[in-house]
């Protein structure tokens, strides 16, 4: 009897990729270590080598850690702590953020982030190409918070959401919503649309439904949605679930 379990006998986990969605759990992701950070590095959940049109990953800061000087890439850049705290400095502004609070970041401007706490800190980092829209002035900087941002009620169901960078500004040419549902609750329809998605588990559980296939999501999971995919949202569980869902908004398609 050999001493070694054979490779394939008990490897198995959630993560699926397909050629438009994904469903990625923290467990097997592996780091990038990135010029310009120190005592940083990033999970990168969805890039232009999977398909997607952005990138978004989960950013890890270790005490101390963060960028080695303010960062220009020309790109724009949304960043929402998971756990922990990250002191932004973007535009002339500087903001400590804790667990719900959130920086946008154009396009054109530097920024800088580190830890200031004891702890590791965690976050969503998303960064991409912005278009601009004849007629309407880019956004400038923001910071904010999920506890600071009101509640919509979507109906008498009890799902709500939140709009953390607004929603119909044309100047924005995408959005950051966190998508609440109460126990047995779902979205009321199976969505087919052109918008793509990146969405983190934020609190409780749910079936997604993805194409044709029911995947189930917990707390710290990633979907990628390409433009089209069917999709709905099914509340499991005995506690509500919410997630932080980016979606691209307000441009026309190019041909």
């Amino acid at each position: 009897m050999p001493a070694f379990v054979p490779p394939g006998v008990i490897g198995h986990n959630r993560s699926i990729l397909k050629k438009n969605y994904a469903v990625l759990p923290p467990d097997g992701m592996f780091p990038s270590l990135l010029p310009g950070l120190e005592g940083a590095q990033v999970f990168y959940q969805a890039t232009p080598l999977m398909g997607a049109r952005f990138a978004q990953g989960r950013l890890e800061v270790q005490p101390g850690g963060g960028t080695r000087g303010a960062r220009d890439d020309g790109y724009e850049h949304f960043l929402y702590v998971l756990a922990g705290r990250l002191q932004v400095t973007a535009g002339g502004g500087m903001e400590l953020l804790g667990p719900g609070g959130f920086a946008y970041v154009p396009a054109g401007t530097g920024f800088s982030f580190r830890n200031p706490g004891e702890v590791v800190a965690n976050a969503v980092w998303i960064k991409r190409r912005y278009v601009p829209a004849a007629g309407f002035a880019p956004p400038g900087v923001r910071f904010g918070s999920r506890d600071a941002t009101p509640r919509s009620t979507v109906d008498e169901s009890g799902r709500w959401r939140q709009y953390l960078l607004g929603t119909a500004d044309l100047g924005m040419d995408f959005e950051m919503n966190v998508m609440g549902f109460a126990p047995g609750t779902h979205f009321h329809c199976v969505e087919t649309h052109i918008f793509e998605h990146g969405m983190v588990m934020l609190e409780g559980q749910g079936l997604q439904l993805l194409d044709r296939d029911w995947h189930e999501v917990w707390v710290g999971d990633f979907v990628w949605f390409g433009s089209f995919v069917p999709q709905q949202f099914y509340c499991t569980g005995w506690e509500g679930a919410a997630y932080l869902l980016y979606k691209d908004v307000n441009r026309d398609v190019e041909l």
